[in-house]
């Protein structure tokens, strides 16, 4: 697909973090962009308006254009600092599908290797990332990196429903392989956790992994009393699917449960999980 994609001068691109990254143990996050062209019906973002960085435009049509920073390898260049870990990034995937033509992440990873931090993570669905494996790996050679890659469901079916602009379970797989054999410190993320086979969803990410597998299921108001939570995008269509209970703690806590019984290694949710990728 095809979408206008726009460029603004930042006045930073580091970020202090806060919250639920902040609690993981990141330092700072780094953002290249205001919108996320994936569009995902659950993404938690539109929800923080101002306080995620978004503009009125960017929260009445989420997922319909981007905004880039166009500075953002000067500005990063000359505000990385050596004790840093940074993720990137909370706002927007860095491998969202206008990032095929616009091409920011090499950029900000050849800044990131002439001046490396104590850790710098990639969180993406997006299997354009194999674009970019050499300087990520090259990048490993001078410092910690890490990548989380987002495989949220088994079910080819639900991520049309839910996440339509994102690859399939298969592919993810393809892509976690990809990275895996590539020497580079990589991490299945179920995150968001949509409605999913347990078993199967575990069992194929364990196939092409070989570290900790990190949860996170919908952010409802619930277990989340302030902040960011699920957009009632996907509530609406959990509602027509009959997938309500995908919304409900304690189902969650039942699927939660289940998964960490049928890994065989570490399995966590939330910020504890998340800690991972900041060491």
């Amino acid at each position: 697909m095809n979408f206008p994609i726009y460029e603004t001068e930042a006045r930073g691109i580091l970020s202090k973090t806060t919250g639920f990254i902040q609690a993981a143990g990141f330092t700072h996050s780094l953002t290249p962009a205001r919108n996320c062209t994936f569009g995902c019906s659950y993404c938690y973002v539109p929800t923080m308006g101002i306080y995620g960085g978004l503009k009125p435009d960017d929260v009445k049509k989420w997922g319909q254009f981007t905004t880039y920073k166009s500075n953002a390898a000067a500005l990063l260049a000359k505000a990385l600092k050596p004790d840093q870990r940074i993720y990137c990034s909370p706002v927007v995937d860095p491998y969202q599908p206008t990032e095929e033509q616009q091409q920011m992440m090499p950029r900000i990873l050849d800044a990131l290797i002439r001046k490396p931090p104590r850790v710098f993570t990639i969180q993406t669905r997006g299997t354009l990332i194999l674009r970019d494996i050499d300087p990520i790996r090259e990048l490993a050679t001078r410092t910690r990196v890490n990548v989380s890659f987002s495989v949220t469901t088994d079910d080819n079916e639900i991520i049309r429903v839910y996440e339509n602009r994102c690859a399939k379970f298969e592919e993810r797989l393809s892509v976690l392989e990809a990275l895996t054999a590539a020497g580079i410190n990589t991490f299945a993320t179920i995150a968001p956790m949509l409605p999913c086979n347990p078993r199967r969803l575990v069992e194929g990410v364990v196939k092409v992994t070989t570290g900790p597998i990190i949860c996170d299921p919908f952010h409802v108001r619930e277990t989340k009393s302030n902040g960011a939570t699920t957009r009632d995008a996907a509530r609406a269509i959990a509602n027509h699917h009959g997938h309500q209970q995908w919304f409900e703690p304690a189902f969650h806590q039942r699927i939660i449960d289940e998964m960490k019984s049928i890994a065989p290694r570490p399995f966590e949710v939330g910020p504890k999980a998340f800690a991972w990728l900041a060491i």
